[in-house]
């Protein structure tokens, strides 16, 4: 236990800091740190180096060298620069390495080296040049500020949605400042620099001279400024060696510390923990590295190489040529277990368990001192917490030796805790590992999550791992295997070495109908990388037709989108696919296609029944249909045709397109229709009212009803109506008229042909019984029983039902005797029942 404190630090009475190895790296250096442009991207992410960068001294004909590495020193990409000079490098939140160039452009590459996109600061920076830049992290994503050549900043709070803001200028500046940093307040990004002894604070609206609360007197400059990597806490280091720590707001002093050194610093950054009360900076020069905080001693190591800082969450990485290490404050759990001479519980729980191991009654001893302070259950979970913050493996192994040692002799230990720690330090161990080089702390992974995580890995292409840890962690597929397989799929499209039958057959092989995963989706990425038959094949593969139609209708294979859209049977999609073909082809390439797709044809009829009849009409011209082009015609002539001219022409047009379609009927009907039409015109210019357009019947009703009976009748001659059908009309009108006069008179004209029930029933339906008996009496014998009910003569029915002797007469002559004064009659129906079935 001693030696593992060999390389604990104290910073003052409270906390003590470590460091140790993380890689012993095996990058192949040619130049120092010193001469490249460095970036490190956090939570264990890759490193750029860009080789032979823009200086005075350097030959303009030596092409600098963009390189890629894992924090491990694998080689990930490289690439000779191409572009133009260079001020900054940095990495966005989404591992993208953000290059600024001098004119403002910045370039967008992806971890392995390929190329992104690229976009402009704005027109003054082109013109002003950039002087410096950095690239800070929110919430909102990653952003950029620029310091130009006219001592002006622009910001973008969100590089992946670009707004620039140009921030005010700060009053009589002439120079650049010493130093400037971004600062990050109520979800709003500022800048603060300084000039000379002075700080300025620039907002969107203004920019304020600032005063540092408790700042020693005699600062003529600051020399540097550290951000905390929470945005909470900000460090300053001035040209008399004094370092200034206080909060990001500018309102509250932590501490000063005098290092007694007052050349300015290479870096200087936070170097804090989570929810750890104590605060420390790390200030890095040529060859030392001091680590200062509320103490008046601070930690200093011997920088053998040329270093650098990157700050995390929890620490600091400080990576040189040949190693990279992790400086961090000891977590407290661990330094109540390892402290010497400590009484923590989880460190008698610890000494319990080795004892156990050696088979000593001192494991006893030590439980039993646990049990009796009631800390055994703290002693576990100090166990497993401390298991999670140390980074060799035999370290936690016996931590959680230690820690399952204890559970044995607890009743209701809670096992998630400790189940769930051996899963996340598997994760971690198997991403630390050299060949991989994501070297996250515990506090780092649980911030990250694990779906960041895995989205890293498929970054880094090591889909086989990201898929183990979705298994062993058990994660639902479409979060976890789905997606990865997905990932995998959009880059083995790219692999434009393979053809596109055997990417295609791999890609259905590995993924068959998995849950969650879009062949679509790959398509599209193929058809983005130019491979357009391959981007075929896989939409083959996918299943729901309304995802592969859109992506053909872009490759503009729209004839095979409107084969999967019929195939498909939803007519939305359909319609979709038609109007598209409609605007991509010219008419006659466009009606040929639907020629070959009936369904097509006939939902696009449809459509321009109610939207484009000009076009339905072309579209029976072209078919020969003579038989729609006349109903078409029939449709106009009432649709959009005023005056009777132009519908006459336009039932002349059907006319001919049913004698073309060998519908004579039809055809006659037309014309006889027109007729009417000539006729109802004439009306009503002869006689005034409202003919035209109504039917045959309802024309010679109307006549009858104005009082022009010999028109009507020559109506009914000229278009051969039956007289059956023509004494029917007159019989309704003159009754709708209640001229019984004249309707006796037409009723002995001449023999009824439709009979004389017909006028009672009318007579009755106009509540006339007195006209309707008339003509009850004029009933044929076969409906006289039904006409003497109907004028309500039941006792003459019942006789002439008698005499009929008809069974269906009598039932229906009796169903109508109701009441006291039908019952004489309800009787002798019954006897002359009663003598029929004795004979």
């Amino acid at each position: 236990m001693d030696c593992y404190t060999a390389n604990w630090n104290p910073l003052g009475d409270s906390a003590f800091y470590r460091k140790y190895e993380l890689y012993s790296m095996d990058w192949d250096l040619k130049e120092e740190l010193r001469d490249c442009l460095v970036a490190a991207a956090p939570y264990g992410g890759p490193i750029a180096l860009l080789r032979n960068p823009w200086r005075k001294e350097k030959a303009a004909s030596i092409r600098p060298v963009l390189e890629i590495y894992s924090a491990s020193g694998l080689p990930l990409a490289s690439l000779l620069w191409k572009s133009g000079p260079v001020v900054s490098l940095g990495w966005s939140a989404e591992e993208e390495l953000l290059c600024v160039q001098e004119d403002g452009v910045v370039l967008v590459y992806g971890l392995h080296g390929d190329f992104r996109r690229h976009f402009s600061m704005g027109n003054e920076v082109l013109q002003n040049r950039v002087l410096d830049a950095r690239i800070f992290h929110t919430e909102f994503g990653s952003g950029l500020a620029i310091l130009t050549g006219a001592h002006r900043f622009t910001l973008s709070a969100n590089v992946g949605d670009l707004k620039l803001r140009r921030m005010p200028e700060v009053p009589g500046l002439q120079s650049a400042p010493s130093c400037w940093t971004t600062l990050c307040q109520d979800r709003v990004a500022h800048i603060l620099l300084a000039v000379g002894p002075d700080l300025y604070l620039l907002d969107h609206a203004a920019c304020s001279a600032v005063t540092l609360p408790g700042l020693a007197p005699g600062v003529s400059s600051f020399l540097q400024m550290a951000i905390s990597f929470t945005y909470r806490h900000l460090a300053l280091f001035t040209d008399t060696g004094y370092i200034w720590m206080g909060t990001a707001s500018l309102k509250e002093k932590l501490c000063e510390f005098n290092c007694n050194i007052r050349a300015p610093p290479k870096q200087m950054v936070w170097c804090s923990r989570p929810r750890s009360k104590e605060r420390a900076v790390v200030v890095a020069w040529e060859r030392r590295l001091m680590v200062v905080g509320d103490a008046p001693e601070s930690i200093q190591f011997v920088l053998d190489e040329d270093s650098y800082l990157v700050p995390e969450l929890d620490g600091v990485r400080i990576f040189s040529h040949s190693t990279h290490e992790f400086l961090h404050e000891v977590p407290v759990a661990s330094e109540e277990i390892f402290k010497i001479a400590s009484m923590a519980p989880g460190a008698l729980l610890l000494e319990a368990q080795k004892e156990y191991e050696k088979e000593s009654q001192k494991a006893d001893e030590y439980l039993r001192e646990i049990q009796e302070l009631g800390q055994l259950t703290q002693a576990v979970q100090q166990c497993i917490e401390a298991a999670g913050h140390e980074h060799r493996p035999d370290m936690q192994k016996s931590l959680l030796r230690a820690a399952s040692f204890g559970k044995c002799f607890l009743d209701k230990f809670p096992p998630d805790s400790f189940v769930r720690m051996c899963q996340d330090l598997r994760v971690l161990n198997a991403i630390r590992d050299y060949h991989i080089g994501i070297p996250l702390t515990y506090s780092q992974y649980k911030q990250l999550t694990i779906q960041v995580l895995l989205d890293r890995l498929v970054l880094r292409r090591l889909y086989p791992l990201a898929i183990q840890i979705c298994e062993y962690l058990r994660l639902p597929e479409v979060q976890g295997v789905s997606r990865i397989l997905a990932h995998w799929a959009c880059y083995k499209v790219q692999q434009k070495d393979v053809s596109d039958e055997d990417v295609a057959r791999a890609i259905n092989q590995k993924l068959g109908d998995t849950p969650g995963v879009s062949y679509s989706d790959i398509a599209a990425r193929a058809y983005g990388c130019g491979r357009t038959e391959l981007a075929i094949k896989l939409l083959e593969y996918e299943p729901r037709s309304g995802e592969q139609v859109p992506l053909l209708l872009k490759m503009k294979r729209s004839k095979l989108a409107l084969s999967k859209a019929i195939e498909s049977g939803d007519t939305d999609l359909v319609f979709t696919v038609l109007l598209h073909l409609k605007n991509e082809l010219n008419r006659g390439d466009f009606f040929m296609t639907l020629r070959n797709q009936p369904m097509a044809l006939s939902l696009y009829r449809q459509f321009c029944k109610h939207q484009e009849l000009e076009t339905l009409k072309d579209l029976y011209n072209q078919d020969d249909n003579h038989q729609e082009l006349g109903s078409f015609h029939i449709r106009a002539s009432y649709a959009a045709e005023e005056r009777i001219e132009g519908r006459v022409a336009a039932l002349q047009t059907a006319a001919d397109a049913f004698y073309k379609a060998k519908n004579e009927f039809a055809a006659k009907a037309t014309e006889d229709q027109m007729r009417l039409l000539r006729l109802q015109r004439r009306l009503e210019d002869e006689l005034g009212g409202h003919f035209v357009d109504l039917s045959l019947h309802d024309t010679v009703t109307t006549l009858i009803l104005g009082g022009h009976s010999k028109r009507a009748e020559q109506l009914a001659r000229d278009f051969r109506i039956p007289d059956k059908r023509l004494w029917w009309l007159k019989l309704t009108a003159l009754a709708d008229l209640e001229d019984w006069e004249e309707l006796e008179k037409f009723s002995k004209s001449k023999k009824s042909p439709i009979g004389y029930l017909p006028f009672v029933e009318i007579c009755m339906k106009q509540h006339n019984k007195y006209e309707a008996k008339k003509y009850a009496s004029r009933v044929g014998p076969e409906q006289k029983v039904k006409a003497l009910l109907l004028v309500g003569d039941v006792a003459q029915a019942a006789d002439v039902a008698i005499e009929h002797r008809n069974e269906a007469e009598l039932s229906l002559v009796l169903s109508h005797c109701t009441g006291a004064t039908d019952g004489a009659t309800a009787d002798k129906i019954q006897r002359a029942r009663a003598q029929a079935q004795k004979k």
